[in-house]
């Protein structure tokens, strides 16, 4: 068997997996990051880019946002389209800084390319991973590559391997508390090599229900559309998605739109879901492995993020200080924010799309609540504030 020894291991080479690794490394702490997936796979993802001030933040002190500065799409606000009305919300009336539209995918290439240059350890291709001895001071991982084992001895362990991952599941069903939402339908979305519609994100709710308007770059878009959940995409089109988003954005927006075959199309389902705690002895949970938002509100990689926030100084302070204090509250500090973007994204989704069950009360609520921030500056004010990201 393979052995190696080290202060944290981490579960999960996404980008939360990553930035936890980087910013470890950049105060000495020592780290391995195993994956079940190749490493091709995990950059072949295709994931919304909106970040957060706070996540800006910690690229910038991982040294890894100079990409992101460089090529990223700073937006001062966001337009909500109800039919064939529309308000712009604007960031800089309220807040004092942007979001940036920049890639997940290009956040991860970033991290990868920084975890090469400082020679970061990182396995691809793991298979059968447990966790063992969490009650000791020294758990270990234990895993398989081609057949090969492996064990990895460790202080902490930090899952960040998403909601079908192994670590969730190791802390024991009576300790685990679960709560879920699942919405009765999906996102339909497509990738096309054309111009964005507007030069910012477009919300919309219809009569034919939520479309999303978004961009990658200049010459690059991502558009969604609410469908079913028993829907697939063999039965979407090009020529049907394209009729569906002109039925769902507002008019005046529509002499912008340029359609072309998708370059990718696919479905994601709508969930809300949140395990408490989210540590467990020596285990501690960072993003998906713990929460799931709906993409309404671009909260998912930017919630994650801020776990990486709390479980990165608390682990500086343990290893610079000798002080467990923060690693001993880090399921409170986490969750005290998890729990305030769900709200945000439940708010958000409830406000945008149409739901089989909404009745004619329903509906003229939506409208009113619309209105309400056409009109209202405090209204306005408390979307921006969660949009742009609420404090660590």
């Amino acid at each position: 068997m393979n052995s190696e020894q080290t202060q944290v291991a981490i579960i999960g080479g996404g980008p939360s997996g990553l930035l936890l690794g980087q910013l470890l490394h950049t105060v000495g702490i020592d780290n391995i990051v195993v994956e079940r997936q190749t490493k091709a796979h995990v950059l072949g993802r295709i994931r919304a880019g909106v970040l957060e001030r706070g996540l800006i933040s910690l690229l910038e002190q991982a040294a890894v946002a100079e990409r992101a500065h460089a090529e990223g799409d700073p937006h001062d606000g966001v337009v909500l389209g109800f039919n064939n009305q529309h308000t712009r919300i604007s960031f800089s009336d309220h807040i004092d800084k942007p979001v940036v539209v920049y890639g997940q995918t290009e956040v991860t290439r970033d991290l990868y390319e920084a975890r090469d240059k400082c020679q970061g350890r990182t396995h691809f291709s793991v298979e059968d991973v447990i966790i063992k001895g969490l009650d000791s001071d020294r758990p270990e991982l234990t895993f398989s590559i081609n057949g090969a084992e492996h064990l990895i001895a460790c202080d902490y362990v930090a899952g960040c391997d998403g909601f079908h991952g192994v670590s969730r599941h190791t802390i024991p069903a009576d300790i685990r508390q679960e709560y879920e939402k699942v919405y009765p339908f999906g996102w339909l979305g497509i990738l096309s090599e054309t111009p964005p519609i507007h030069d910012e994100l477009i919300y919309a709710n219809s009569d034919n229900g939520f479309a999303l308007c978004s961009m990658r770059n200049s010459n690059l878009s991502r558009y969604y559309v609410q469908c079913s959940t028993d829907d697939n995409t063999e039965q979407w089109s090009d020529d049907r998605f394209w009729h569906q988003l002109q039925q769902s954005v507002p008019q005046d927006f529509l002499c912008n739109l340029q359609t072309g075959p998708s370059i990718e199309k696919s479905i994601a389902p709508l969930r809300s879901f949140v395990c408490e705690p989210m540590q467990w002895q020596r285990l501690f949970l960072c993003g998906d492995a713990a929460h799931i938002v709906p993409p309404t509100g671009a909260k998912g990689l930017n919630t994650a993020a801020s776990d990486v926030h709390y479980l990165f100084n608390a682990l500086k302070d343990f290893y610079q200080s000798n002080n467990t204090t923060s690693l001993d509250h880090y399921s409170q500090h986490a969750l005290a924010r998890v729990w305030k973007a769900e709200r945000f994204s439940w708010w958000m989704t409830q406000l945008l799309h149409q739901f089989p069950e909404h009745t004619t009360f329903d509906k003229r609520m939506q409208h009113a609540e619309f209105e309400l921030l056409q009109t209202q500056v405090e209204a306005q004010a408390n979307l921006a504030v969660n949009y742009v990201g609420l404090p660590y």
